[in-house]
C-alpha cells in the first residue's frame, strides 16, 4: 500500500531535572529518532512549550511535536501562537498534533474544564483546525463560528516553515474524515467511548484498522497518498516467545492471541520478527510513522537502526 519512508519517534513527557531532560533529548537524537513527541496532560507531563523549547536549544536535527494537544483545553489562538513560536525557536522543526481530547478524564474532572459530548468536541476541533491553519499562514482572520469568533486577528510570530505539518488524532468516522481533508499526518486510534477515558479495544484489530484506512482513502480522494499514517505503539515487547506474551495480553485487551499478534497497536517478537512486522504493516496498512514510549527509547533503537532511511 505505502512506500513512504519510515519515520520513528519517541514520546518523552518528563524528567527529574533540567539536566536529565536535556540528556534524554540528546539521547533520542543520537540514537537516530526522527521526532521527539510530547503528550498533553496535567499530570505526569511537563508543559510542552518550555520543554520543547529547551529541547530545540540542545539539538539540531530531531523534529519536535505534540502527540496530541487536547483541543478542549486550549484556545486555537494560543495553540497557533505556541506552534509558531516553537517552530521559530527550533529553526523549522516543529510538528503540531491535535485531537478532540478526553483520553485522561482527570484532566477535566479535577480542573473543572467541561467535557462536552463527542459531537460538540468534534465540531470545536473542526473549527479549531480551520483557525489554526489560517493563523499559521499569516492571515488576518475574521471568523464567526459556533465555538470560536475572531475579528481581523493576526497571530504572532509567524513560523519558519512555509507549512507546519499537522497531525490529527482520529478514531471515529467524523474525525477520520476531518483528518482526510486537513491533516498531513493521521494518528489512527480506536474509537473513544462517549464518556471518555477509554477506547473500544476491539477496534485494535488489524481488520478494524484496515477499515479506518479505507475510510481515509475514500474521504481523502486524490490527496490520500500525501497522508502519513501514524501509530503510537501501545505495547512493544522484545521476546523470543511472542505467543506467550500474546496469551498474557489476550484477556485484558479482549482479543484472541492471534489478534494480539496482528494488532497494529502492538509489536511483539524478536528484532528480526518486529522488523518484518513493521515492513509488512507498511505494505498492508500504510503505517510508516511509529512512536514508542520513553521506557523503550533504547530497546527500540536496534529496530530503528535496521529500518532508518528505508
Amino acid at each position: 500500500m505505502s512506500q513512504r519512508r519510515f519515520r520513528f519517534g519517541v514520546q518523552i513527557n518528563q524528567a527529574d531535572s533540567a539536566a536529565a531532560w536535556q540528556e534524554k533529548v540528546r539521547k533520542a537524537e543520537s540514537l537516530g529518532y526522527d521526532v521527539l513527541a510530547m503528550a498533553d496532560h496535567f499530570r505526569g507531563c511537563f508543559g510542552y512549550g518550555p520543554a520543547l523549547a529547551m529541547a530545540a536549544a540542545v539539538t539540531s536535527e530531531i523534529r519536535l511535536g505534540t502527540l496530541v494537544l487536547q483541543n478542549p483545553l486550549r484556545h486555537p489562538a494560543l495553540t497557533a501562537m505556541e506552534a509558531a513560536t516553537l517552530d521559530l525557536l527550533s529553526d523549522g522543526r516543529f510538528e503540531l498534533g491535535i485531537g478532540a481530547g478526553g483520553s485522561l478524564m482527570s484532566d477535566f474532572e479535577q480542573t473543572g474544564f467541561p467535557f462536552d459530548p463527542p459531537g460538540v468536541r468534534a465540531g470545536a476541533l473542526e473549527e479549531s483546525v480551520q483557525v489554526i491553519k489560517a493563523l499559521l499562514r499569516g492571515e488576518a482572520l475574521t471568523f464567526d463560528g459556533r465555538h470560536y469568533q475572531f475579528a481581523e486577528f493576526t497571530s504572532f510570530p509567524q513560523p519558519v516553515q512555509h507549512h507546519v505539518p499537522l497531525m490529527i488524532g482520529a478514531g471515529g468516522p467524523r474525525m477520520l474524515r476531518l483528518a482526510a481533508r486537513e491533516a498531513d499526518i493521521v494518528s489512527v486510534l480506536p474509537l473513544m467511548r462517549p464518556h471518555g477515558g477509554d477506547f473500544h479495544l476491539r477496534e485494535s484489530t488489524a481488520e478494524a484498522f484496515r477499515g479506518k484506512v479505507d475510510l481515509l482513502r475514500d474521504a481523502a480522494g486524490s490527496r490520500f497518498d500525501q497522508l502519513e499514517i501514524h501509530m503510537l505503539l501501545q505495547r512493544f515487547v522484545l521476546t523470543d516467545t511472542p505467543r506467550e506474551t500474546a496469551d498474557e495480553l489476550s484477556q485484558s485487551w479482549g482479543l484472541t492471541p492471534d489478534e494480539v499478534l496482528r494488532s497494529p497497536y502492538m509489536l511483539i517478537g524478536s528484532v528480526d520478527g518486529i522488523v518484518e512486522q513493521i515492513e509488512q504493516r507498511r505494505e498492508e496498512l500504510g503505517i510508516s510513522y511509529y512512536v514508542v514510549f520513553d521506557p523503550h527509547l533504547e530497546t527500540f533503537a536496534p529496530i530503528l537502526e535496521r529500518l532508518r532511511g528505508k
